[in-house]
């Protein structure tokens, strides 16, 4: 039983990394979203705040640790953070929208609207990873 529970981790490494790892970027994103939005800030400025911080966070320990890229040169680093900022920019610009929408506009409840935004972009943002920045070399 635990040899079939130690296969199936290892199987799914990534994924299981990914999921800390995104909840760990969540609660950076939520730690600077909602000090903001309680400050008298609008949710989409608050979230573009919030985005930041847990864009640089998520690279830092995506990299090594849910990833395995290793490699710090320019050459590497360089390529890897423009598709890694440039698929955050892509789910950021999504979540604002529909921020900007359901709580800027129609003031629905800004809580359920940034869970609901939250479990979305990690989503995406994990298939972007996977599928166009960290992807193996064949």
């Amino acid at each position: 039983m635990m040899k079939r529970i130690r296969e199936l981790i290892q199987k799914n490494r990534d994924i299981l990394l990914y999921l800390v790892f995104g909840v760990l970027t969540t609660l950076v994103n939520y730690i600077v979203y909602f000090p903001c939005c309680y400050a008298g800030l609008p949710a989409s400025v608050s979230n573009i705040l919030a985005w930041v911080v847990s864009v640089l966070f998520a690279y830092l320990t995506n990299k090594p640790f849910v990833f395995r890229s290793r490699d710090w040169s320019m050459k590497t680093v360089v390529p890897e953070a423009v598709k890694f900022f440039g698929c955050r920019i892509g789910s950021g610009a999504l979540e604002s929208a529909i921020l900007f929408v359901t709580v800027d506009l129609l003031h629905w409840n800004s809580v359920i609207w940034k869970i609901f935004t939250s479990v979305l972009v990690v989503v995406l943002n994990y298939v972007g990873s996977k599928l166009l920045v960290f992807r193996k070399k064949k």
